[in-house]
């Protein structure tokens, strides 16, 4: 049976990691001992890395069900980049290459495939009789679950699949599930005394900002700002709707920045082609529809930016999850209102889930409205307790100043009252702030009591109270008739028996938009402008290849890169991420432009050696250095001494060893070679000897002269 210690080698060689990320080695080992697994990580956590490499140890075929085509792509790219010899079976493929795949997983040749759910419904009876299947990976297992955020009625029949293959393992994996969608993940799938590892959700590299009741023109000038404080970043605008993405997309482009809208509307080839552009860094940009991005394994993103409040706290963290999944700090920045609410209290109602889409609507919206370390809520939803505020989210950099809203809220309270709880909240700001439009002169508000009461305070400062008000339970929305505003049971108790209520005061987006700004157009350090010239190789590399700039390497190698500036192969195989495969495509211009920046030049025994390791002859590497043979068995010599990975033994014979070792016995010369020299009468060449004494002194059996 395969075990850990050949996984380290796997992980090593193929994907140039020294150690394994937290529970890995774990699960790695129960999924080798083919038991059934399921896997709770965050996004970039590493879960793919938990099938690749028992697959590579099991004998036969490891099956991943994966659910977008774009995702089983981009994975196998990403496998192949490796050295790792895998496909995918979809629709996007034409007859002769689904044959050629075909033939490849019966004969072996192949040791992932990736297909759909419904793709392995229709291959089950038919050519996968033929396959040897080592294990089954079911990727995006939230799918199988009504429980989860993106339900997919085709994942439940993959407990037919588990059946039909009882003896081989199963692994499912997922970002996103809470308690019981985890329980049903097991039941739905048929998972077998499944193992269940749940890694920390804690995305530490990630900040997490919330802004609610930003007016539209002040949210798109907002946007702007942060996007050209981020030259040559890239990052995601999620929006509601179709109509969302398009307009924002083109209030970018109208500010000079390229941006792309994606979603559901546009014809197939548009939105393969904006994928792929967004993919291998063309665009930066993309404005989309929560459709977007999901599996995608760009590792680059540096923010996202949510136009909207999400449906719920599992989608959520799954879309935020797509920035930083290389490690390096990122940034999200949430927008809401009630407007927002409204429309997902409609999808809500719509649904035949409605109970469970409101009460995650509603978490969704506790967490919004936070005035507590957000990193406490995201992470207390998936189960896990941080023991201390996480200081990278806006409620823990500003934190909150609370004040006595007690009266604020009478006001409100009182103008409900007597409008027979018949508006909705930009009604009540109106008449609160002494609006003279004619809708209000028409129903006769201007002549209640409470008309102008709270003129003194902004528009979006009312937005900011009353859905806190809202939200603790003062007053609610009926939905289900316009949207009107009710007086709660407490909203009565505020009104007429004087119960005390806080709320927080709003933030001063200017003064946070100053520091921000101040903060950013910083100039480059050192560092960072080698990064950007190691960027800029990747991306010329990326694009002669035709492959994502991150399947070259990925932005945290690259900052590594930055830091410690390897000149030998040694040095650069010592950066995460790096795999000998890598090193071998892409080793040379990377070593030769971080020479030119470090100005460090490689000794004339590293020369040889990358020679050497190029697979040249002695007398070939004498050729290109212009070197006596000689001396190049001296570089061999010194190499080996040094404990470099060079075959001595491959350019003398044993015999020859033996004759210099009982010269050795009679001269015991161990530094000085002409004394071998005339012993053997001049015919055995320096070289020769050289050789021999180096390879004896390395095995103990001879001394340094004043040792003996």
């Amino acid at each position: 049976m395969p075990n850990i210690k050949e996984a380290q080698q796997i992980l090593e060689h193929h994907f140039g990691y020294s150690t394994f990320r937290p529970q890995q080695e774990e699960i790695i080992t129960n999924v080798l001992e083919k038991k059934d697994t399921l896997v709770l990580m965050p996004t970039g956590g590493g879960k793919s890395i938990c099938f690749q490499i028992p697959a590579l140890l099991f004998e036969g075929v490891a099956v991943v069900v994966s659910p977008l085509i774009s995702l089983m792509k981009d994975q196998v790219e990403s496998l192949r980049a490796n050295g790792i010899k895998a496909a995918y079976v979809n629709s996007s493929q034409d007859i002769i290459d689904e044959r050629r795949v075909i033939e490849q997983a019966i004969n072996g040749e192949i040791k992932l495939l990736y297909v759909s759910p419904e793709k392995l419904f229709s291959i089950t009876d038919t050519w996968l009789k033929d396959v040897r299947v080592s294990m089954f990976a079911i990727d995006e297992a939230h799918c199988v679950s009504m429980w989860g955020h993106d339900f997919r009625p085709e994942y439940t029949q993959l407990s037919t699949i588990r059946r039909q293959f009882s003896n081989v393992p199963f692994i499912a994996l997922t970002a996103t599930a809470d308690k019981t969608t985890r329980k049903d993940i097991i039941k739905q799938l048929g998972l077998k005394k499944a193992t269940i590892y749940i890694s920390s959700f804690n995305r530490e590299n990630l900040s997490l900002e919330v802004r609610a009741s930003v007016p539209k023109k002040k949210k798109i000038k907002e946007i702007i700002s942060f996007i050209e404080n981020r030259p040559n970043q890239s990052g995601i605008i999620y929006c509601l709707s179709r109509k969302q993405t398009e307009e924002i997309a083109n209030e970018l482009r109208l500010s000079n920045i390229e941006a792309q809208a994606y979603h559901a509307g546009l014809p197939a080839n548009k939105r393969a082609q904006i994928q792929e552009d967004f993919i291998t860094d063309d665009l930066q940009i993309i404005t989309a529809t929560i459709a977007f991005g999901m599996g995608i394994d760009k590792s680059n993103v540096r923010w996202i930016i949510h136009n909207n409040l999400p449906k719920n706290i599992e989608g959520y963290y799954q879309e935020i999850g797509r920035a930083g999944r290389d490690g390096l700090p990122s940034e999200t920045i949430m927008y809401y209102n009630l407007a927002d609410l409204m429309v997902l209290k409609k999808f809500a109602d719509g649904s035949s889930q409605t109970p469970i889409y409101e009460e995650k609507l509603n978490r969704m919206l506790n967490y919004a409205e936070a005035t507590s370390c957000r990193r406490k809520i995201l992470l207390a939803y998936f189960g896990e307790d941080l023991k201390q505020d996480c200081g990278n989210c806006d409620v823990c950099k500003n934190p909150p100043q609370f004040l006595d809203g007690t009266i604020i809220a009478q006001k409100a309270l009182s103008a409900v009252k007597r409008t027979n709880e018949e508006i909705g909240t930009n009604m009540l700001i109106n008449i609160l702030r002494g609006s003279s439009n004619q809708e209000i002169y028409s129903r006769g508000y201007q002549n209640i009591k409470t008309y102008g009461a709270g003129r003194d305070i902004s528009f979006r400062d009312w937005q900011h109270y009353i859905n806190q008000l809202i939200n603790i339970g003062v007053m609610e929305i009926a939905y289900d008739e316009g949207f009107r505003l009710r007086i709660t049971q407490f909203g009565n108790e505020v009104l007429f028996r004087n119960r005390k209520v806080k709320l927080t005061q709003p933030v001063d987006r200017k003064t946070q938009k100053a520091k921000k700004e101040k903060k950013t157009k910083k100039k480059l350090t050192k560092n960072e402008q080698i990064f950007e010239k190691l960027r800029q190789l990747r991306g010329e590399i990326a694009k002669e290849q035709g492959v994502p700039a991150y399947i070259v390497f990925h932005d945290s190698s690259l900052v590594q890169m930055a830091n410690d500036l390897p000149i030998t192969e040694e040095e650069f195989l010592a950066i995460q991420g790096v795999s000998n495969v890598k090193l071998e495509r892409y080793g040379k211009p990377f070593l030769e432009l971080l020479q030119k920046i470090s100005g460090k030049k490689l000794s004339t025994y590293e020369i040889t050696y990358r020679f050497y390791q190029q697979g040249l002859s002695p007398e070939q590497i004498s050729l290109e250095r212009d070197f006596s043979i000689t001396t190049i068995f001296s570089h061999f010599a010194k190499l080996y001494e040094e404990g470099k990975d060079i075959n001595l033994r491959d350019f003398i014979t044993q015999k020859e060893i033996d004759e210099v070792y009982e010269a050795y016995q009679e001269l015991k010369e161990d530094n000085a070679l002409k004394p071998y020299f005339e012993y053997f009468n001049e015919t055995k060449p320096y070289y020769n000897i050289r050789l021999a004494l180096t390879i004896l002194r390395k095995e103990g059996k001879i001394k340094p002269r004043e040792q003996v």
